[in-house]
């Protein structure tokens, strides 16, 4: 699926969500959540100095801020470079916004180095 037709969640769905973001967020939230409705997006890491990794974010949809999200998100095809993080729904948007913020400058998708530590703290 293409960022670039990415449908809006309705406003109902967005309205739950308000209350945790500000200024500029609240303008690309529509489209997170509506991205996040999707439960799967398809992407590419980008690797300094080298080829970008493909990858696939699934999880699973709730409609409420403070449920948990847990995110799989598997690299290469690989099931061995799989992970997994969980985090309240409203922190993975915060993370889907960032995505798409970043997609209309670069036309990658990927998500940012924030959401990489958390997915990979564990393994530290």
């Amino acid at each position: 699926m293409s960022l670039d037709k990415l449908e809006p969640a309705p406003k109902g769905a967005v309205g739950v969500y308000l209350p945790y973001y500000q200024g500029n967020k609240r303008t690309v939230l529509p489209f997170a959540i509506g991205l996040y409705q999707k439960g799967s997006i398809e992407g590419k890491r980008r690797i300094e100095g080298g080829e970008h990794i493909p990858f696939v974010a699934t999880w699973r949809v709730s409609s409420l801020p403070a449920d948990l999200t847990r995110c799989r998100v598997q690299f290469d095809g690989n099931a061995e470079l799989s992970y997994e993080v969980a985090m309240a729904n409203y922190e993975f948007i915060n993370f889907l916004i960032d995505m798409l913020v970043d997609y209309k400058k670069t036309r990658l998708t990927d998500f940012a180095k924030p959401f990489y530590r958390k997915l990979l703290s564990h393994l530290e």
